[in-house]
């Protein structure tokens, strides 16, 4: 007898694209009509937040009803695992970007700006970092590691646990265990979060750093911005897995819808790792 191949499923076309590229393109031409202070910025924003919110509730309960429905053989499996791995990839990039323009400024930029030859443009300057660049307009304290800065690396890397926990209870179809480790490492990441708010306010309050404050707060509040917003992406993810688990989906061999809310909140550890040691150690 012959080997018959897996069918591999292909769905209907979809609505949801079209969706989100207006609800991408209200939002970009929004933020630049709103930042000049020109026509209905502000509303062409939310507007397309509420559109692309609607499209990620529409496409993602699609995919779930597929999945649950069991239209989803081990091809698709394999592409979703590749498509999640290269979309971590994307993000490695995009941190990578903002790490390199660090390394750049850090062991390229100031040395050049305190070399003998530049004395003329910028006398007196020294390549010491925290920096602000050769022209400082307001004095400012840098933030230091030994505070929440800290505390937030062991709620991560507690919180890693904590998600390893929940998947080795959902591998040996113990759902309470599942639920129970989901629901410790989401409160960890709204823990991590506050503090981090109540880190800004520190420090434009009592730190006098801002985004403004020279080439270390942008690089300072760049990094750690962006890595609070894929926090929140990450949280939102494990949320919705919890969902999920509470109504009876996946299985001890098919799961991989939390295995890569999993792989995402681990690629956000790592990169807040490297950005203690790289942003406020160092």
């Amino acid at each position: 007898m012959g080997h018959t191949s897996e069918h591999y499923f292909v769905p209907e076309p979809s609505k949801y694209p079209i969706f989100g590229s207006i609800a991408l393109l209200l939002m970009g031409g929004g933020a630049v009509m709103w930042l000049n202070n020109a026509g209905p910025g502000k509303a062409l924003v939310f507007g397309g937040l509420a559109i692309l919110i609607y499209m990620l509730f529409g496409w993602f309960g699609q995919v779930v009803r597929e999945s649950e429905g069991g239209s989803y053989g081990n091809k698709v499996d394999r592409s979703f695992r590749w498509s999640m791995g290269w979309f971590i990839f994307s993000e490695v990039m995009f941190f990578a970007a903002f790490f390199g323009v660090l390394f750049y400024v850090r062991a390229i930029g100031l040395p050049w700006l305190a070399d003998a030859d530049n004395a003329l443009l910028w006398p007196g300057f020294e390549a010491t970092w925290p920096n602000a660049g050769p022209v400082v307009e307001e004095a400012f304290t840098p933030m230091g590691a030994w505070g929440i800065p800290a505390i937030n690396t062991l709620i991560l890397l507690t919180s890693g646990a904590t998600l390893t926990w929940a998947h080795w209870g959902l591998t040996n179809e113990k759902r309470s265990q599942l639920i129970n480790g989901l629901i410790m490492t989401i409160a960890l990441g709204a823990l991590f979060l506050s503090l981090q708010i109540y880190e800004y306010a520190h420090a434009y309050g009592e730190l006098n750093l801002k985004l403004t404050s020279g080439i270390y707060g942008s690089t300072f509040f760049m990094l750690t911005g962006f890595h609070g917003l894929h926090v929140t992406i990450g949280a939102i993810m494990l949320l919705v897995m919890l969902f999920r688990a509470r109504a009876g989906h996946f299985t001890a061999h098919r799961h991989f819808a939390f295995e890569a809310a999993a792989w995402y909140w681990h690629f956000v550890d790592v990169v807040w790792l490297f950005l203690f040691v790289v942003v406020y150690w160092l």
